[in-house]
Parts: C-alpha cells; sequence; structure tokens
C-alpha cells in the first residue's frame, strides 16, 4: 500500500485521532473485508480438515480433487485421473459403457457391489465416488 497522507490530532481530553483521504479510508475498509473472507475460508477449511480426521476417510489427493474442479463426478474425476476411458473401466468390472456414463453424470445410483467394483478397479476407496 503507498505511504497513506493523514493528519493526527488530539481532542481535548487526549485522544490522538487520524484523519485521512477518503480513498485511503475506503482502500483500508476492502483490505479489512478481503480478510474478513479470508479468516471465513480458513474457518471453513478448518472444520472440513476436523470432520475429515474425525471421519477416518483418506483426503483426495490434490490432481484428483483438480480433476473434481472440471468434471464435477468424483467417479468420471477419478477415471481421468487414473487414465483409463469409460470403456477400459467398465469392460474392467464388468459393466456396460452406457452404464458407467449414467454413474457419472449420476443419471443412476449404482449398487453397492458396483460402486465396490468401480472402487477396487480404479484402486481408490469407496468412499471417493460412493
Amino acid at each position: 500500500m503507498a505511504k497513506a497522507s493523514h493528519q493526527t490530532i488530539k481532542t481535548p481530553s487526549g485522544e490522538e485521532l487520524v484523519v485521512l483521504p477518503r480513498a485511503d479510508y475506503d482502500r483500508l475498509r476492502a483490505m479489512a473485508a478481503e480478510t474478513e473472507e479470508d479468516l471465513a475460508d480458513v474457518s471453513v477449511y478448518d472444520a472440513a480438515v476436523a470432520d475429515l480426521a474425525a471421519s477416518g476417510a483418506s483426503p483426495l489427493p490434490a490432481e484428483l480433487s483438480a480433476l473434481l474442479l472440471k468434471y464435477k463426478s468424483r467417479l468420471a474425476a477419478a477415471r481421468r485421473w487414473r487414465g483409463m476411458s469409460q470403456a477400459e473401466l467398465a469392460a474392467k468390472v464388468g459393466i456396460g459403457q452406457g452404464y458407467l456414463s449414467d454413474l457419472e453424470t449420476k443419471r443412476r445410483k449404482g449398487v453397492a457391489s458396483t460402486i465396490e467394483r468401480l472402487a477396487a478397479a480404479l484402486d481408490i476407496p469407496v468412499a471417493w465416488i460412493a
């Protein structure tokens, strides 16, 4: 931040007051708001880490988390993270490629045994895609 031009004055009771240009005041207010937002983000992150630790689940690797931002489906992201096509994963698990597509897009839910086989084929915990 550039050096602010300001004026300091004392009240009759000895309290010091600072007068500064409106632009400097507005900039300080914006910085304070950003700091509050950052602190809120940290709080949400800390709560999520605590919940994860309490549940005993393992966190997603950073590369997989990044793919989630692009694909929105944990199953699709995990498959791409493992470098597999839908056809390859479907064949490995013994299901149709169309059914796998439906699972990835959440048009269908999938039974527990299928989800377990998908997780095993992707070598990931079931919780990552369940």
